[in-house]
């Protein structure tokens, strides 16, 4: 080898060694990166809960992030919600972690889904897991043959996933069947969860190297920039407003208004109002599972409230137009898990203000039926007025055009008194002798 080739090849080995020496550190410099997704503990498992996690994670994904955290914290909520946000976790090209956190929080029911199908999942000290026991509509157990069925599919699941992550598939079998919930170290020494850690960081120091199960994750997260997120405004928003009290509230508020509005057009306000309460209440409506049997029967008992206001019937028509509302109202969220059901208290509340007001208005209205005509041509019969001019009789505050019973002219200023009506317009006068001076 000559010298300018021997030259050449320590030029290219000189490059090379620098390459190598600037591109590591920048590769190491290059902390890995997290998002730590926040479901807090006043959110249950519900269309609007799930559109957030699951945009989140999709998100992670978008963003490149090396891992995702959902910081959990729920008592449960809907069984169609809980499977869409785990369906998107077992599709998740990152690895998902799960951390029931902080110190206090728990994973119930639809939040063990969850929790088990994340790549990892770990707990604060100070939490606990379980009791994920289906219940019917208004939250009592199941009959005897519907109960067997839907237990043993709920348990064949959360074990099915619990298998799949290494976890203790009979334990997952045991929170379904006879509703076990277990602290964090109980969850620990039964293999129910991967790992305790009392903070986020500390949590992903301890995941380092770490090889998840059945995707083959091997994590390198000591030391990552976590991106912590919340939910906005918005998502608190549209959570509270799926709660069944305050949809029901509103769909009576837009009806309100709009029958308002109705029967006294050109107000605006309220109609514009009651259309901004129904459109939410309608929301609702399409977020939560409702009874149609329920929805007929409130507006069954609307109208026969209105009816009433408008016929005699002494009462009994608001009487079966409040038993329809409260039954209505009842029904509304019946096939609905029981934190969405409405309030019994609320409903009674507003049918014995109704029950009230409607009492005071038809009592007015009878009231008003029932007093005598104050005012229109009967009442001035016998009455005395004063003729003017061209033929009027001034009686009453009105002017009418009058003449005689036997057709003798009348003298302006003169007084006479109303012996009848024709046609309802011409009254029909006798004189009574007396003259007043005309103004």
């Amino acid at each position: 080898m000559t010298t300018r080739s021997l030259r050449a090849l320590l030029g290219w080995l000189a490059l090379l060694a620098a390459f190598l020496c600037f591109a590591a550190p920048a590769s190491a410099a290059r902390p890995p990166r997290v998002l730590a997704v926040h479901f807090d503990h006043d959110f249950e498992v519900n269309p609007v809960t799930q559109d957030y996690v699951n945009h989140q994670l999709q998100r992670a994904v978008d963003g490149h992030y090396d891992a995702v955290v959902i910081l959990l914290d729920t008592p449960g909520g809907l069984s169609t919600s809980m499977k869409r946000i785990y369906q998107k976790e077992l599709a998740s090209s990152i690895p998902v972690i799960v951390y029931v956190s902080p110190n206090g929080s728990r994973a119930a029911s639809a939040g063990v889904w969850i929790a088990q199908a994340a790549d990892v999942l770990a707990m604060a000290p100070i939490t606990n897991i379980g009791s994920s026991t289906p219940i019917d509509s208004s939250g009592n157990n199941l009959n005897s043959d519907l109960r067997r069925k839907v237990i043993n599919d709920s348990a064949a699941s959360l074990s099915a996933l619990a298998q799949s992550h290494g976890r203790n598939a009979a334990w997952a079998r045991l929170a379904v069947t006879k509703a076990s919930n277990l602290t964090a170290s109980q969850a620990l020494r039964m293999n129910v969860i991967d790992l305790i850690a009392p903070s986020l960081p500390q949590l992903l120091s301890r995941l380092d190297g770490y090889k998840t199960k059945p995707k083959g994750f091997v994590l390198h997260l000591a030391g990552a920039h976590i991106t912590y997120v919340k939910p906005g405004f918005f998502t608190r928003f549209l959570n509270a407003l799926i709660d069944p009290n305050l949809i029901s509230l509103l769909f009576l508020a837009g009806l309100a208004g709009i029958g308002y509005e109705i029967f006294h057009p050109g107000i605006v306000l309220p109609g514009a109002l009651g259309g901004v309460a129904l459109l939410m209440a309608l929301f609702g409506f399409s977020v939560l599972p409702i009874s149609w049997a329920g929805l007929a029967l409130i507006l069954l008992g609307i109208a026969l409230l209105v009816t009433d206001v408008h016929v005699t019937s002494h009462g009994a028509l608001t009487i079966s137009g409040l038993i329809s509302l409260v039954v209505g109202m009842l029904l509304l969220f019946h096939n609905a898990p029981s934190p969405y059901h409405t309030s019994v208290p609320l409903v009674a509340s507003i049918a014995a203000t109704l029950g009230a007001f409607w009492a005071i208005a038809i009592g007015k209205a009878v009231q008003v039926r029932r007093r005598p005509v104050t005012v229109g041509p009967q009442r001035i019969v016998g009455q005395a007025g004063e003729v003017r001019r061209d033929g009027f009789v001034f009686v009453n505050g009105e002017l009418w055009r009058a003449h005689t019973a036997g057709g003798g002219a009348l003298e302006e200023g003169e007084t006479v008194r109303v012996e009848g009506i024709e046609d309802g317009l011409v009254l029909v006068v006798s004189p009574l002798g007396e003259r007043q001076p005309v103004h």
